[in-house]
């Protein structure tokens, strides 16, 4: 695959509405060059709220589809797709139509279709040849708590334009896996990465965990010894480590009132429509009706569980300076938590980079080529940390 095939990745992190979190869903598409600027601009005054953003980007995706923009076509599609409610009947349809569009799109780009073997059911993925002739082996990756894999395809061919065969998967939860096949999520991800693992044959691969993806697959590593590489983009290490020291005690026992916490989320989840849209997907994702499993759900992403002593890898922490999600708080505990890794490099990108929003969303051109100089890398013995 040539350079000019690739997926061209925009700079700038913009405003396209004055609502932050619909404002990040948009950029998200924008950043991903799966959406044009300037349809953007023209269809966000048509979104009040969230409720709106089903119609007017299924009838943009329509439009570019029917123009024959199969790529911007499926941004859109994706974008309808994420505000349509997990359980909503028309959920389902939305997402096969969003699969179909993709695979139109990118017909010629040398993708390859995999459906892995996973309990009673099975996992969707995607495998790409590396480019060129290096051969680097072979990358394993895999998105976070609402992606989808197709998304995260540009970084994939980026990653193969460095010389790598890239295999993207979705594991239990996620996507396909839940959507189609039914599959429950379970943060214990060193069980997907196996699967993976043994579907290839493959001994000795590197593994990229994007968003929330961070966590888990820092989590597979300590367990895989296949994985020789392992990159948290970005890390959680532990939620209750956005708070201060001694809130976190109280919080944890908190949660532990079940009647106070169903009550809690139900009441917040009523008064931010963001969270909201939170609680419906970890619901969702654990096929629950209990809104209490959701605080268990995200205070099952600890120190403990994470098990970092057991990490020996070479690790990559990348991380945002603005990044409202998973702060870089988050990325400086886990930086110290892996007492065993071979090596530790952190990557904080900054806002005059474009680069400082949740997983570099305004410039990840830069933060692909951060990632594919680091892979490329020979291993080293040491821990460094890097602003810019």
């Amino acid at each position: 695959m040539s350079d000019p095939e690739l997926v061209p990745l925009p700079v700038g992190f913009e405003r396209f509405h004055r609502r932050a979190f619909i404002n990040y869903q948009l950029n998200r598409a924008h950043a991903l060059g799966f959406a044009d600027r300037d349809e953007l601009l023209g269809a966000a005054p048509h979104v009040r709220g969230m409720d709106d953003c089903v119609a007017v980007f299924e009838a943009l995706s329509n439009r570019a589809a029917a123009e024959d923009r199969h790529r911007q076509a499926a941004g859109y599609a994706r974008i309808a797709e994420f505000f349509t409610p997990p359980r909503a009947a028309e959920k389902a349809t939305r997402y096969r139509r969003y699969l179909q569009l993709f695979e139109t799109a990118f017909a010629a780009a040398g993708l390859t279709r995999h459906t892995i073997p996973y309990g009673e059911a099975s996992l969707r993925a995607y495998s790409l040849p590396a480019s060129g002739t290096r051969n680097g082996g072979t990358v394993l990756l895999h998105g976070g708590f609402d992606s989808l894999i197709e998304e995260f395809f540009p970084i994939c061919q980026r990653i193969a334009a460095a010389g790598f065969q890239v295999v993207a998967f979705e594991g239990p939860g996620q996507g396909g896996a839940r959507t189609l096949n039914g599959l429950t999520f379970d943060h214990d991800w060193e069980k997907p990465v196996g699967a993976v693992l043994d579907h290839f044959r493959l001994d000795h691969a590197a593994l990229v965990g994007i968003s929330m993806g961070g966590y888990w697959a820092l989590r597979a590593a300590g367990r895989e010894p296949r994985i020789h590489r392992v990159v948290a983009w970005p890390p959680v290490y532990d939620w209750l480590y956005r708070l201060p020291r001694v809130a976190r005690g109280p919080v944890r026992a908190m949660v532990r009132h079940c009647g106070f916490m169903r009550w809690s989320v139900r009441t917040r989840a009523r008064l931010f429509p963001t969270l909201r849209v939170v609680v419906d997907q970890v619901l969702y994702m654990l096929n629950s009706d209990d809104p209490a499993d959701v605080a268990e759900w995200f205070l099952g992403m600890n120190a403990t569980h994470l098990g970092s002593g057991r990490v020996n890898q070479d690790v990559l922490l990348m991380v945002g300076e603005n990044d409202a999600f998973q702060p870089p708080a988050l990325a400086r505990a886990q930086a110290r938590a892996l007492v065993a890794a071979r090596s530790v490099t952190t990557r904080v990108f900054t806002r005059a980079e474009h680069a400082g929003q949740h997983c570099q969303m305004g410039n990840l051109g830069l933060a692909c080529a951060v990632l594919a100089t680091w892979l490329q890398a020979p291993a080293t013995d040491s821990t460094e940390t890097s602003p810019a």
